[in-house]
């Protein structure tokens, strides 16, 4: 209800504001604030969105009324609307916002422009021009006939738009709960009353005298160019609009959440929404404008302003939206008096305001930076020019041209140092650089050792066939040719094509592609000493007696470049591989190549326990005849390691040589303790995304912690700890167990036989784990939002908070948490579903009542529309 009530005191001025700008009638803007509250509220995608009449469509349906009149605008709309339920039915919206954010940033930010020198017009007391080219030719004019009351009105309302949100302190957040808009226009109404009371002002028309639709009249090429961009712009605005909401929710939530002081105390964070369904609200809006037209309102869109407004004033449904519009459809019919009295000018600079934070620096810089800033400033001309389809097809060839231009240009540079020559070849390599790149080549001495160095990201055939042809002839004429990577390192083809499925950072099933049938000598490879930079494949056409080969063979371009070429890391530091990046620990699997369940991080196992999850091998079919003269189907053990680490050296060290070289130098700095269990299927760097250097990791049987002074101690975990905490002086300490743990299916199924083995003694560590779930002094651990699954699940999670008690018993751990400079997190990751839980803030200190594991979602993504920034400005 709060929340509706704030949406309705922002979207009445706004909708008459752009009434005005539009030059349509003043209810209109009320109608279709009404209908798109309560027709795209009730059957929209977006249930926090709240649609009415667009900022973003006021250039386009002031110059349909300006050519066509009101009635035919009206028809025009009602036809955008229909197209739009079309294209909702074939599920285009996501493709809509495949269109580049250069290109819609330039779109918005040319009305936005547009906007406001039309409606500066309008504040400094005249009437807007056709054109934004015609508003800003005929401003000196204006300027010159300026009467003080508009200008002092407008500016008012102006100040108040600026200054209201930026109150400080308790009074300000106070303030802030009230609409911007809604006091600049109430202030502004009630100086002009006793200061201007001769200023031009709000005149509804009598509802008899409303105008409804009528059959559109007009070249049909024009019409339908008019229906076509309407719904464009509509479109674009509203899905764009959907996906800050989607932003602004969850951070919401977010903030909530880490603001609970405790779970099942106090109140709760917003029950989570589901993601916007684009194509539901691109028909929905539809719906509304179709609606709309029909009962003679102007076109409706999501708009980012109200939309962010309800988010913030706290809507958990689609009820604020629809009870927004009904609220916006009583107005209409008792508050025609008091509406009557706003100024022109304050609903003026109001709508000016808005265009001018459509302009927005921080879309500006980010554009530069991606060097598209030639496609924004062709699309703002093009619309501020041309109008507004035409605008967006100019920024659509400009960014074509830019494409074509980076795809065409290939830098090429030969250098020569002690008889070798180098060769550098950046960018594309495509038939267009074809020439240049043959004229170069061609200019090398015939027997020179030359180094090719392709840093380029695509290489088409006709690129690829005249380097192999050159490197062919160049050999044959006594030269040697090697090729590098961006990074110096030889680019070599393993002897089988057959290897080259495993690629770094591919999933990691991938890089078991080599334990089949090895007829082409895999295993020999990783102890090949064929040179490297030579670019060969078997023959196509070996001996069908004895599979040998003639002579080298062309293969396929793909594999001129070892894997893709990675990209600079994120300014955090992370890299957004999650394997090497710029920070992080270094695990064993990212040196062996190792898959998850491929090495156990403990030369322990626990002798006749199969954890859950796993599967024994399958049983060979009934017909099944072993062949002794056949290949191993499988690699042994130590050949898998000695293919790993090849892997690593020739796919991943070149790209962590040089972070791990620093490292070196400067010693390690971890942050973290992280105290895991040794099963092969968790791999810390993995669900940490962390890198070498983050992590000072502890792995055992059981992620266990024993006591200290206890009669079964263990010095080695004792000393991790301690080393961890006085010498490396890291910030905190993770205890992370996993779901179907073999040492707790051990520890539930132990009995008084139990045999006193090197593991059972290991194990009793766990024992007050399994008396702390059965106590009836402690609340049971269980998972946010459900009970867990069995007693093993149920006991992975006790013995996680039990494991925490006895961290903090030790001596070095217990000094820092007095001191506050020592942190304790519990944290359980559920294999199956790949997903990881934290304990409950203040568990971890000791200081919780109730043992909880909260889910841990996924950041949001990079979006290249900027929904915040777009939720900020309206635009």
């Amino acid at each position: 209800m709060s929340a509706s009530i704030t949406v309705f005191l922002l979207a009445v001025p706004m909708s008459l504001g752009l009434a005005v700008a539009m030059d349509a009638p003043l209810e209109a803007g009320l109608i279709s604030a009404a209908v798109g509250g309560i027709v795209a509220g009730l059957l929209g995608g977006t249930p926090l969105q709240v649609s009415g009449p667009s900022a973003g469509l006021t250039v386009v349906t002031a110059e349909l009324i300006q050519v066509y009149g009101w009635r035919t605008t009206c028809a025009i709309t009602i036809g955008a609307g229909l197209l739009q339920i079309l294209l909702g039915s074939l599920r285009a919206a996501r493709s809509a916002l495949a269109v580049s954010p250069a290109i819609v940033h330039g779109t918005l930010a040319g009305i936005g422009v547009a906007i406001a020198l039309a409606q500066l017009h309008i504040v400094l007391g005249g009437s807007p021009e056709s054109s934004a080219v015609s508003n800003a030719l005929t401003l000196p004019a204006r300027l010159e006939q300026v009467v003080p009351a508009a200008p002092l009105i407008g500016g008012l309302t102006v100040v108040i738009l600026v200054l209201w949100p930026r109150v400080p302190g308790r009074p300000g957040r106070i303030m802030r709960r009230v609409p911007a808009a809604l006091v600049s226009v109430a202030v502004a109404t009630a100086v002009a009353a006793f200061a201007a009371p001769s200023i031009a002002r709000v005149d509804l028309p009598s509802w008899r005298s409303h105008a409804l639709p009528e059959m559109p009249q007009g070249p049909v090429l024009g019409l339908a160019t008019a229906v076509f961009t309407m719904m464009l712009v509509a479109s674009l605005e509203s899905l764009l609009a959907a996906v800050a909401v989607d932003k602004l929710a969850a951070d919401r939530n977010s903030e909530r959440t880490a603001d609970l002081p405790e779970p099942g105390s106090g109140p709760t964070a917003s029950p989570p929404l589901k993601r916007s369904d684009l194509d539901r609200e691109l028909r929905a809006q539809g719906i509304a404008n179709a609606v709309s037209g029909l009962l003679g309102g102007l076109a409706v869109s999501g708009g980012a302003v109200r939309s962010s407004a309800n988010v913030r004033a706290g809507a958990t449904s689609r009820a604020s939206t629809v009870l927004h519009g009904v609220w916006v459809l009583l107005a209409t019919g008792l508050l025609v008096t008091a509406l009557e009295w706003i100024p022109l000018a304050a609903l003026g600079a109001l709508v000016m305001v808005v265009g001018i934070q459509m302009v927005n620096f921080a879309h500006i810089r980010n554009v530069h930076r991606h060097r598209e800033f030639l496609v924004y400033g062709a699309t703002i001309s093009g619309v501020l020019l041309f109008g507004v389809l035409k605008g967006v097809a100019i920024g659509i060839a400009a960014a074509v041209a830019v494409a074509l231009h980076r795809l065409a240009r290939t830098r090429i540079t030969v250098t020569e140092q002690d008889g070798r020559h180098l060769v550098v070849i950046r960018g594309q390599l495509t038939f267009l650089a074809v020439p240049r790149l043959n004229r170069t080549l061609g200019q090398l001495p015939q027997d020179a050792d030359v180094l090719v160095e392709l840093d380029s990201f695509f290489i088409d055939h006709a690129a690829y066939e005249m380097i192999q042809d050159w490197s062919n002839a160049h050999a044959a004429h006594g030269g040697r040719v090697v090729f590098a990577g961006r990074s110096g390192g030889r680019i070599a083809e393993p002897s089988s094509a057959a290897h080259s499925c495993c690629r770094p950072w591919t999933p990691w099933r991938n890089h078991h592609c080599h334990d089949g049938p090895d007829p082409a000598g895999l295993a020999a490879y990783a102890g090949s000493t064929e040179p490297a930079g030579t670019i060969t494949a078997p023959d196509p056409d070996p001996d069908p007696a004895t599979g040998a080969t003639d002579s080298p063979a062309p293969i396929h371009p793909a594999p001129l470049h070892p894997g893709p070429i990675p990209t600079p890391p994120p300014s955090d530091g992370t890299d957004s591989t999650g394997g090497a990046g710029c920070t992080g620990d270094t695990d064993s699997t990212d040196i062996t190549g190792a898959a998850p369940g491929g090495l156990s991080h403990s030369g322990t196992q626990h002798a006749g326990t199969q954890d859950a999850g796993t599967q024994p091998p399958p049983a060979p079919p009934a017909d099944y005849t072993p062949d002794h003269d056949a290949a191993p189907a499988r690699r042994t053990g130590g050949q898998r390691l000695v293919s790993g680490l090849s892997s690593f050296q020739r796919n991943t060290a070149p790209l962590v040589r040089e972070e791990l070289a620093r490292l070196a130098r400067e010693g390690q700095r971890p942050s973290q303790l992280f105290i895991t269990c040794a099963d092969s299927r968790l791999v810390t760097s993995m669900i940490t995304a962390s890198g070498p250097g983050d992590l000072f990791t502890v792995r055992n049987i059981g992620n266990l912690v024993p006591p200290p002074h206890s009669e079964r101690g263990d010095d080695s975990v004792g000393a991790a700890i301690e080393y961890a905490v006085d010498v490396l002086g890291v910030e905190s300490i993770t205890i992370c167990g996993h779901s179907g743990c073999g040492a707790m299916n051990a520890l539930l199924g132990a009995g008084p036989d139990t045999p006193d083995t090197p593991l059972w003694r290991w194990l009793r560590h766990g024992v007050p784990s399994l008396k702390r779930m059965a106590s009836k002094r402690h609340a049971w651990a269980r998972i946010s939002g459900r009970l867990p699954a069995d007693e093993v699940e149920q006991l992975c999670l006790t013995n996680v908070v039990q494991q925490l008690d006895h961290l903090r018993a030790h001596g070095s751990v217990a000094r820092r948490l007095a001191e506050g400079t020592l942190q304790l997190h519990g944290m359980y990751f559920h294999v199956a579903e790949a997903q990881s839980y934290l304990l409950t803030e203040g568990i971890g200190a000791g200081h919780g009542l109730d043992e909880v594991f909260d889910r841990v979602g996924p950041s949001a993504p990079y979006d290249p529309y900027e929904p915040a920034e777009l939720a900020r400005t309206g635009a």
